[in-house]
């Protein structure tokens, strides 16, 4: 079966256009991968990147988990946020989801504008 495949790509074409096609269709499939999932990920990555190094005291956050707190202490890789009245709670800095804008409850969801 190899041999066979191997036999028709080995053997002289009339028409040398069958190549050039399939390259067209090789770079435009590679283009749609490239907008529709690489790119919108590395945006979204940079943004949560930019998001963790603006990250200061007082701000209040999510994290993965779900947690709600106020940062009070920062190091490179941890973040100290307090979580109640009297809780203290070390994370990974990856971990921290979004920053809480103010005003904004806990409970509620984000806004949709209509």
């Amino acid at each position: 079966m190899i041999v066979n495949a191997l036999a028709l790509v080995m053997a002289p074409r009339d028409g040398g256009g069958a190549g050039i096609a399939l390259l067209i269709q090789l770079g435009a499939f590679f283009a749609i991968f490239w907008f529709l999932f690489i790119r919108p990920q590395r945006q979204a990555a940079k943004r949560h990147r930019e998001m963790l190094a603006a990250l200061k005291r007082g701000d209040e956050v999510m994290t993965e988990g779900g947690i709600i707190g106020e940062v009070v202490h920062l190091k490179d890789d941890r973040v100290t946020i307090r979580s109640a009245e009297s809780t203290r709670l070390v994370v990974a800095r990856q971990k921290i989801a979004r920053v809480v804008p103010v005003g904004e409850t806990a409970a509620a969801p984000p806004k949709q504008k209509s």
